[in-house]
C-alpha cells in the first residue's frame, strides 16, 4: 500500500522543481497551505497490517533505501490529489450585502421529521422490553450505516482521500443507501460546496446562522439561493463518471425504502420473534434518528465548541464528544484544514473507528493510496495559524 504524505521543503529553490507533467500552480488561496509554500515526496515505503500502519520517512534525494531509490517528484501539496480541487476553502467569497431571503418551509420534510422523532422517543420507552437481538441489530445497522456515511460518502467520494477497489466500494454504497442521508452524490457536493465556502450562505449548513439550523433546520428549508448556484457550478464528473455511484442515485429511493425501512423491521419480527411494534419503533425508527442524530452534531456541535489548534480561522472545531459518536468525524477543524487526509484526524485511529476500518481495507488489499498530512506539516500550520490550544486529542 502506498500513502502520501507532505513535506516542508528544506531548500526553498526546491519550489521551483516540477515533473514535466505536473499541470497545477501552486495556490496561496489554499487556507490549508495559506503563507507557507510546501511540497509532496511521492512515493514512500510503508509496510502495513490491520494492527498498524508504519510510514518509512524517504531518505535524501540521490540516496537509496534498500536496494530502491526514492523517485524525485516534487509537488504542490494540491498535487497529491490532482483529480479534484473543489473542496478547498475558497476565501474570495463573500456573502452578499442585505438581509437574507425570507426562509421557505419545506412542510413535508418538517412533519416526516417530527413524526419520526416522535417515533423515536416512542421507541426509547419500550427498550426495557426490547430482546438483545433486537439491539444488537441496532447496534449492527447503524456502524455499518454510519461507515458509509464517513468511510463512503465523506472520505472516499467527497474529498478522494483513499481509493477503493469494486467489493469495498459496493459495501459502502449498500451501507450509504442504510444511511438514508440522500444519495452520495447528492451528499458529496453538498458536502463539498460545506468545504469551499464553509460558513457562509453557501454553506448548506451555516453554522453562523445558529445550532439549530446547522443541525437539523437546514433540512426543513428550502436552499439559499448561493447554495444553488455554488453547487451547481461545482465540477462533479468524478463522480458522474462513477456508475455505481450513478446506479444508486438512479435507484436510491426504493432502495432506501427497502433497506433503511422494510428490512431492519421485518428482520428481528421474523427471525427472533419480536414483536411488531417494537421492530418498527426500536429497529427502524429510534435506530434511524440516532444516526442521523450523530451525523448532524458534525455539522452543529464541531462547528460550534470545542478548540481549534490548527487554523483558527476556520469555525470547525475539534470535539471529542463527536468523534465518539460519529465513528471519528469530530477532529473537525483538522479536517477543514487538511480535507484531503483520509484519516481527518491528526492521530488516525485514536477514537476514530473509520480510520482504523480503512486501514484494516487496505491491509486486505481492498483500499490503497491512502492520503495522509506529514507531521511536519501539521505542526507548522499549528504554529503559524492554530490557536495555541493544541487539545485536539
Amino acid at each position: 500500500m502506498v500513502t502520501s504524505r507532505l513535506n516542508i521543503p528544506s531548500h526553498p529553490q526546491l519550489l521551483q522543481t516540477w515533473i514535466p507533467n505536473c499541470t497545477q500552480k501552486p495556490s496561496e488561496q489554499d487556507p490549508g497551505f495559506r503563507g507557507a509554500k510546501m511540497t509532496a515526496h511521492l512515493p514512500q515505503e510503508i509496510s502495513s497490517n490491520c494492527g498498524s500502519t508504519t510510514i518509512i520517512e524517504p531518505p535524501r534525494w540521490g540516496q537509496q533505501s534498500g536496494e530502491e531509490k526514492v523517485d524525485k517528484m516534487p509537488l504542490h501539496p494540491e498535487d497529491i490529489r490532482p483529480e479534484l480541487k473543489e473542496d478547498i476553502y475558497d476565501p474570495s467569497y463573500q456573502d452578499e450585502e442585505g438581509p437574507p431571503p425570507k426562509l421557505q418551509y419545506v412542510w413535508r420534510n418538517i412533519i416526516l421529521m417530527v413524526l419520526l422523532h416522535l417515533g423515536a422517543l416512542y421507541g426509547i420507552t419500550l427498550i426495557p422490553s426490547c430482546k438483545v437481538y433486537t439491539w444488537l441489530l441496532v447496534i449492527f445497522y447503524n456502524v455499518v450505516a454510519g461507515l458509509g456515511i464517513t468511510a463512503g460518502a465523506h472520505r472516499l467520494w467527497s474529498h478522494r482521500t483513499y481509493k477503493a477497489r469494486l467489493p469495498l466500494r459496493l459495501f459502502l454504497i449498500l451501507a450509504n443507501t442504510m444511511a438514508f442521508q440522500n444519495d452520495v452524490y447528492e451528499w458529496a457536493r453538498d458536502h463539498r460546496v460545506h468545504h469551499k465556502f464553509s460558513e457562509t450562505y453557501a454553506d448548506p449548513h451555516n453554522s453562523r446562522r445558529g445550532f439549530f439550523f446547522s443541525h437539523v433546520g437546514w433540512l426543513l428549508v428550502r436552499k439559499h439561493p448561493a447554495v444553488k448556484e455554488k453547487g451547481g457550478k461545482l465540477d462533479m464528473s468524478d463522480l458522474k463518471a462513477e456508475k455505481l455511484v450513478m446506479f444508486q442515485r438512479r435507484y436510491y429511493k426504493p432502495a432506501v425504502l427497502f433497506i433503511c425501512f422494510i428490512l431492519p423491521t421485518l428482520v428481528p419480527w421474523y427471525f427472533w420473534g419480536e414483536t411488531f411494534q417494537h421492530s418498527l419503533y426500536i429497529a427502524t425508527f429510534l435506530r434511524y434518528t440516532a444516526v442521523l442524530n450523530f451525523s448532524w452534531l458534525v455539522n452543529s456541535a464541531a462547528h460550534l465548541y470545542g478548540y481549534r489548534p490548527y487554523d483558527r480561522n476556520f469555525g470547525a472545531r475539534e470535539n471529542i464528544l463527536v468523534s465518539l459518536v460519529s465513528l471519528g468525524e469530530g477532529f473537525h477543524n483538522y479536517h477543514h484544514a487538511f480535507p484531503y487526509d483520509y484519516s481527518a484526524s491528526e492521530y488516525r485511529w485514536h477514537v476514530n473507528f473509520t480510520t482504523f476500518f480503512i486501514d484494516c481495507m487496505a491491509a486486505l488489499g481492498l483500499a490503497y493510496d491512502r492520503k495522509k498530512v506529514s507531521k511536519a506539516t501539521v505542526l507548522a500550520r499549528m504554529k503559524r495559524i492554530g490557536d495555541g490550544s493544541r487539545k485536539s486529542s
